[in-house]
């Protein structure tokens, strides 16, 4: 274990996050309102960070247990470091609250504590907006994208970060890849705002809300999310882009590349992902409409929002979907569980390890029939998944179902919820969702918990966003050893 490259590289995520600190704080310059909270935390970010970098070396490699520690770590140390505004600015008394909201917005889960959302400043809630920004592409792919100094390993760290089993090598330096994905990810980030400031939405709304939609997060600075807005074209427009960013930013780069459309149709996941989001919308315009609940194209939108925004796990809401049927909240319920696509900031278990599980038990069935039979995994028509892949993804969804049912075992321990509201919040928690069913539903919120369940979720949402593995190696001692 390098220590040494593990201090340079925290330090330069340290240095990455706490530059971000200047755009609420320009802000809250701007409109007049607390700015030394968020300068204290810039100047307390960048001495720990200038300090880790002097202590480390400059070049070197990274083996994968170190690119696993140095993500899990980042994220931690981001946490921590994002908590100090809500803390300085009096936005919440205590510690529990604040590090809870800071670890919702960087794993881009979108659960809140915050009784009140317009009740504060923008630039708290700019930083509100920006740390799921940050957490949607990932701040270790952010500062990869700037470590030209590291000459090896740079995959692991991405690897580890990525949401996937694996990561595609867009560019043949790690460096580039990281730039790559940032560069798309920002650019349709600034599409969607321009997008929606030409519809009518005030330029700061734009501004939040393209930030929490592209990272799948869902923070929004009205009380009523994306349900205070009236307007038919912005609940689609969003719609869209959530949509968008539930798939591969690899197919738009590839898409982008051969300059065609049919790159995404090509691709069995974003096939399977269509499939899912369509069947599941129009069950739930169905059993809404034989219900009366809607009709016309208001039901068409509210059916497809509200499962495009759960199961790309980004929480927005248009209507207290907890008031809905039992058939379309026990859908949505599952929903919670399968999320987007490889690479995208979708959480969750994921659309490709459902496609995968799903085809190695076809698998399993033709075998007791044949015997004999030479049987495969296949991905697409041609490409045939190695047993090792197959394996690992088994391994993962048995462990994340196990870790959801020791949360909801946990969480009824340490509080006297229902079954509704104890399940949900594990799912979206752990899922990275936000919003959940009964007491954490979306009108209502995470507030009202014990501190320690607020820890406990916070876990949660840490060991979803990173697909449990690095805060798992973390906690290993035999990991730390020389």
């Amino acid at each position: 274990m390098d220590y040494r490259i593990l201090a340079s590289i925290l330090g330069r995520v340290f240095i990455t996050v706490s530059a971000a600190l200047i755009l609420p704080l320009v802000t809250a310059l701007y409109h007049g309102e607390a700015w030394l909270p968020f300068a204290c935390t810039l100047l307390i970010g960048v001495s720990a960070g200038l300090l880790l970098v002097r202590l480390g070396k400059k070049g070197g490699g990274l083996y994968r247990r170190e690119g696993y520690y140095i993500v899990a770590l980042a994220w931690l140390g981001a946490s921590l470091l994002g908590s100090l505004p809500y803390l300085m600015a009096g936005t919440f008394t205590s510690f529990a609250d604040a590090f809870f909201e800071t670890v919702s917005g960087f794993t881009t889960t979108g659960a809140s504590v915050m009784t009140d959302v317009e009740a504060h400043g923008r630039a708290v809630l700019l930083w509100r907006a920006l740390t799921q920004w940050l957490g949607g592409m990932g701040i270790v792919v952010l500062t990869l994208a700037f470590l030209s100094f590291l000459r090896a390993g740079g995959l692991h760290a991405l690897h580890a970060e990525v949401p996937g089993p694996a990561v595609e090598k867009l560019k043949p330096k790690m460096a580039a890849t990281a730039r790559v994905l940032w560069l798309i990810y920002s650019s349709l980030t600034g599409a969607e705002m321009l997008l929606l400031w030409a519809l009518g939405m005030p330029l700061f709304d734009a501004v939040a809300h393209s930030f929490t939609t592209m990272a799948t997060g869902g923070f929004s600075p009205k009380n009523a999310s994306i349900g205070y807005y009236q307007d038919p074209l912005i609940h689609w427009a969003i719609t869209g882009f959530m949509f968008l960013a539930g798939a591969n930013f690899a197919l738009c780069h590839s898409a982008l590349r051969r300059r065609s459309l049919a790159t995404f149709w090509k691709d069995p996941e974003f096939r399977f992902y269509a499939g899912i989001v369509f069947a599941a919308g129009s069950a739930v315009a169905v059993e809404l409409y034989a219900q009366g609940r809607y009709s016309g194209e208001p039901l068409v939108r509210a059916a497809f929002f509200q499962v495009v925004s759960v199961m790309t796990t980004t929480g927005y809401a248009t209507t207290n979907f907890d008031l809905w049927p039992s058939f379309s909240r026990t859908l949505l319920l599952l929903l919670m569980f399968v999320g987007g696509c490889y690479g995208s900031t979708g959480g969750a278990i994921k659309v490709g390890r459902i496609l995968l599980l799903a085809k190695h038990t076809l698998a399993e069935i033709r075998r007791i029939i044949h015997p004999h039979a030479v049987l495969r995994v296949t991905w697409g028509r041609e490409q045939t998944v190695a047993n090792e892949v197959v394996v690992a993804v088994l391994n993962y969804v048995g462990l994340y179902l196990f870790l959801a049912g020791m949360g909801v075992l946990a969480l009824s321990a340490l509080t006297e919820a229902n079954l509704d509201t104890t399940l949900s919040a594990v799912a979206t928690t752990l899922g990275n969702v936000g919003p959940g069913l009964g007491a954490v539903g979306p009108a209502a919120n995470f507030a009202h918990l014990p501190d320690a369940a607020k820890y406990l979720l916070s876990l949660l949402m840490l060991l979803g966003r990173l697909e449990i593995y690095p805060l798992l190696a973390l906690l290993s001692r035999e990991g730390w050893s020389r």
